[in-house]
């Protein structure tokens, strides 16, 4: 898939650049993204340029991932936005799921929540997804607070779903529909009774 940018009033939502990789790198070092995001430690510069210029650019190219780099408008890393197709099964086409993490310097401005309406609607509208997931570790409260702004619905909790550092834990799990926000997808939806 060709690359695409998003912006908002705030902000410009683009496919990481290797000029990044020092913000990137920087950003990572925060513990509190380390606790719930699984990536090497210590985050070396290395492993931010295998993110920005190798699994970041294939996610794009081979159709299956979209990270964007999340900025304000004078060019700050807010933090990184991305989307990833869920197509393991035939049932489970046209859905996706939503992750980011948020530079320290940068939480509590309601910029994740804007980037994440920007990115959910984009997925929506331009790829068709018709069940947009949401998935983070049990008290990881930041980030559900996020998804429950978005509006996405709690679903339950999920045993032994994530791996992170070795261990699998449990997880949160919540959905986000076309319909939750007066859109129309493709195929229909019976809710339960």
């Amino acid at each position: 898939m060709e690359t695409t940018s998003l912006t908002t009033d705030r902000l410009v939502l683009r496919p990481f650049e290797e000029r990044d990789v020092d913000a990137v790198t920087a950003a990572c070092q925060d513990p509190e993204i380390a606790r719930y995001i699984p990536f090497p430690e210590p985050y070396a510069r290395k492993d931010a340029e295998e993110f920005v210029t190798v699994t970041s650019r294939a996610g794009w190219r081979e159709d299956t991932m979209y990270n964007f780099g999340v900025f304000t408008t004078s060019g700050a890393l807010v933090g990184s936005m991305g989307l990833v197709r869920i197509a393991l099964l035939r049932a489970a086409e046209h859905q996706a799921e939503i992750g980011y993490w948020t530079a320290k310097d940068q939480r509590g401005n309601g910029y994740t929540q804007e980037a994440g309406r920007a990115v959910a609607e984009w997925a929506f509208t331009d790829l068709g997804v018709e069940r947009l997931e949401w998935v983070a570790e049990v008290g990881n409260e930041a980030s559900r607070a996020v998804a429950l702004r978005l509006g996405f619905e709690m679903e339950g909790t999920q045993r032994a779903r994530i791996v992170n550092r070795g261990t699998r834990r449990d997880a949160w799990i919540a959905s986000l529909l076309p319909s939750d926000w007066g859109l129309l997808a493709e195929t229909p939806y019976l809710p339960a009774p």
